[in-house]
């Protein structure tokens, strides 16, 4: 009920004051679990992945950000869960694939960090390990009032060349998530 309203409310707001457009809504599997992967440049992209899906989706945040008074029961109650940052949090791990697990949405920015870079091996072994749908997303344009933004979603990266081959590596996987969201960024600015 939460999430729904609060939806509903960013969707008016995004809409007005980013002008945001969605892009390829209907790449996004209806049902089963899905890894929506993302690039980062603000704070403000979570909400953007999600406003104009129907589905719910999840998120790791910074654990210091679920300390702030009401804020944190805000974000929990909309789908974040803690991770510790700088070093493995089993407990986040095994949120996540347990979100994967009972057929949710998770949404991940494999940079890590706001500003861009090289994607982190998270959002791989998620894929690999959970069997999800991995949906690469671009979040195009800036945070600026009154000027046009766009949420791209692509079509799920084909991973069926790492599923049964032991040899391969997390970082070719990454890669091929950080390309598949590259492109989206380059065709689409």
């Amino acid at each position: 009920m939460l999430y729904s309203f609060c939806r509903s409310l960013l969707r008016l707001f995004y809409r007005f004051v980013f002008r945001l457009q969605a892009v390829g809504v209907e790449h996004i599997p209806k049902e089963g679990p899905v890894l929506l992967c993302a690039n980062h440049i603000s704070v403000l992209d979570p909400p953007t992945l999600g406003v104009f899906l129907e589905r719910r989706i999840h998120f790791m945040a910074k654990a210091e950000l679920f300390k702030i008074p009401l804020f944190g029961q805000l974000i929990r109650g909309l789908g974040a869960f803690p991770v510790k940052r700088g070093g493995v949090s089993k407990e986040s791990i095994r949120t996540a694939l347990g979100i994967l697990k009972e057929g949710k949405v998770m949404g991940i920015f494999p940079e890590g960090t706001r500003g861009g870079g090289m994607g982190k091996k998270g959002a791989a072994s998620f894929a690999l390990r959970s069997g999800a749908a991995v949906i690469p997303a671009a979040i195009c344009g800036e945070y600026k009032w009154f000027r046009r933004m766009k949420i791209v979603y692509g079509p799920p990266v084909d991973l069926s060349e790492f599923q049964d081959n032991p040899s391969a590596s997390l970082e070719q996987v990454t890669d091929k998530i950080m390309k598949d969201i590259n492109e989206l960024i380059r065709t689409h600015r």
